[in-house]
């Protein structure tokens, strides 16, 4: 099986390590007895990623990949393993389209002519109001 993030990038799940834990916090009968949560590991240098997207991925400012350019994700929202696997992969894919997305070049661009007749028409109508408003000599 294959993970599609994009048209042009596909993960096999071979590259993504999966181990079952136990959630933290309050479970009633089963927290000490299974192991619902799901820890993903993720080596981007060891994927089968294209180079692009490997380096922009080691870029990201992101508390879940290590150092070492592993990604760990812990998955614990949901009750059953098969639901937190999907949501771990589900995030890493997330992850990943969000290393590729680049944003459009900004323009440049110049005020009108108008605009620009604008403000300075407004600044003198704004300067002349505060200048009447000084002393007034007798």
């Amino acid at each position: 099986m294959q993970l599609q993030i994009s048209t042009n990038c596909v993960i096999p799940l071979d590259d993504i390590q999966f181990s079952a834990i136990r959630a933290q916090g309050s479970g009633g009968q089963n927290v000490n007895k299974v192991s619902s949560a799901i820890h993903l590991h993720f080596n981007i240098g060891a994927s089968h990623l294209p180079e692009d997207v490997k380096t922009a991925c080691l870029e990201l400012r992101d508390h879940r990949i290590t150092k070492e350019g592993v990604v760990v994700i812990k998955a614990q929202r949901f009750r059953t393993q098969e639901l937190n696997r999907e949501d771990a992969i589900k995030r890493l894919r997330d992850l990943i389209q969000k290393a590729m997305h680049k944003d459009k070049p900004r323009k440049a661009t110049r005020p009108t002519r108008s605009s620009q007749k604008k403000r300075l028409d407004s600044k003198t109508i704004r300067g002349k109001t505060k200048s009447l408003r000084g002393r007034i000599d007798f």
